[in-house]
């Protein structure tokens, strides 16, 4: 007993708190610690703590004793709700009333549309540049014959009787812990507390029709697989006066013919002839920009990697900068040879020998990851 808290500062109240100040502590209290509200360490003792000093202050005779003796003056007994049947029927007066207030609030405020999503194929050179591209959109715009009211015009909404227009359905359930309300929406308005007697011949009273809508879509430079462009305000209209959601454009790129990409890289690979690779040459290599020269020096191996600067693709978000267009060389050997090349290549042999010996140097592979720095 020497233990316990004073009733009076467990509810926050004076001595001098009458039945009322009373009751509306230990409400204040027991909502602050109620198991099924505070999940923190703790607040199920403080619950305890705080519905047994109601029981003793709501009680004129125990309140009494208590105010002499202090808590030696303490029994077992049925606790005194003042007024209410039990505890569930305080918190389903006050704790149901405030969720009902809530759900109601919630139903009728502004709510935001839903949010949209294209699905936009692109080939490989758009990707890389950019596009503005017009696309369809199938949506939900607010009903222009009604003006999303529901009614047809020259008609108003009613007040539902099943709900009384409160939007909910309340239903009194027995349990063995006492009376328990089970509230729902309500089934004949859906919660919205009005029907309508008269529906808008154009959407059948559901204050929304469906549409579509060509909008213009602008692809920015640089853009991949995945990428989402947002077109703000372009998704479904908004509930109750809510603001619209967005449409969200989802990129994808088409492969091409010989271009792969990495980051904002773009690759390709070429092959020359046996020739190139060991005098070297001067050739021609495609890029997104079109044709570029690139020097191939002697002694050329297959898998070996060059890269031209500013060939790439351009940075999303780092504007004029572009990546490099890397080079795979491999080198070609041909599967038939005329008389003429079999003569040359065969003179060709006799002074180059026949001796194998392993090598030293890195791989295609490697070669590759030195490339792109990984």
């Amino acid at each position: 007993m020497a233990n316990k808290r004073d009733y009076y500062e467990v509810l926050g109240i004076e001595r001098s708190a009458t039945a009322d100040d009373v009751k509306k502590a230990f409400r204040a209290m027991a909502r602050k610690y109620h198991p099924d509200i505070n999940r923190e360490a703790g607040a199920e003792a403080k619950f305890k703590e705080v519905n047994e000093a109601y029981e003793n202050l709501s009680d004129d005779q125990k309140r009494a004793a208590y105010d002499r003796y202090g808590h030696t003056a303490n029994g077992q007994g049925t606790p005194d709700y003042g007024g209410f049947s039990d505890i569930n029927e305080i918190f389903s007066d006050f704790f149901g009333g405030f969720q009902r207030q809530n759900a109601q609030q919630s139903r009728r405020s502004p709510r935001r549309g839903a949010d949209l999503r294209f699905d936009l194929k692109l080939d490989f050179m758009e990707a890389v540049f950019g596009i503005d591209r017009d696309i369809d959109v199938a949506r939900s715009d607010m009903c222009p014959r009604c003006n999303a009211s529901g009614c047809e015009p020259g008609t108003s909404p009613g007040k539902c009787k099943t709900c009384s227009g409160s939007g909910e359905v309340r239903r009194v359930q027995q349990s063995i812990l006492g009376s328990f309300v089970n509230v729902t929406t309500c089934p004949t308005c859906g919660g919205t507390g009005e029907i309508i007697p008269t529906p808008c011949k154009q959407c059948g009273g559901k204050k929304q029709i469906r549409v579509s809508k060509t909008l213009r879509v602008n692809i920015p430079p640089g853009v991949d697989n995945g990428t989402q462009v947002r077109l703000n305000s372009e998704g479904e209209p908004g509930l109750n006066g809510g603001p619209a959601g967005n449409l969200y454009v989802v990129v994808n790129v088409t492969p091409h013919q010989y271009f792969r990409r990495k980051d904002q890289d773009v690759i390709v690979e070429l092959g020359i002839n046996m020739a190139q690779a060991a005098m070297g040459d001067e050739i021609e290599v495609p890029t997104v920009d079109g044709k570029d020269k690139l020097t191939i020096p002697p002694g050329t191996q297959g898998g070996s990697v060059f890269r031209i600067k500013g060939k790439g693709v351009p940075h999303l978000r780092r504007g004029g900068v572009r990546g490099d267009e890397v080079v795979i060389v491999n080198v070609n050997i041909p599967k038939s040879l005329t008389s003429e090349q079999r003569r040359i290549l065969t003179d060709l042999a006799k002074t180059m020998g026949k001796e194998v010996t392993p090598q030293s140097e890195k791989g295609f592979f490697d070669r590759l990851k030195d490339a792109f720095g990984v």
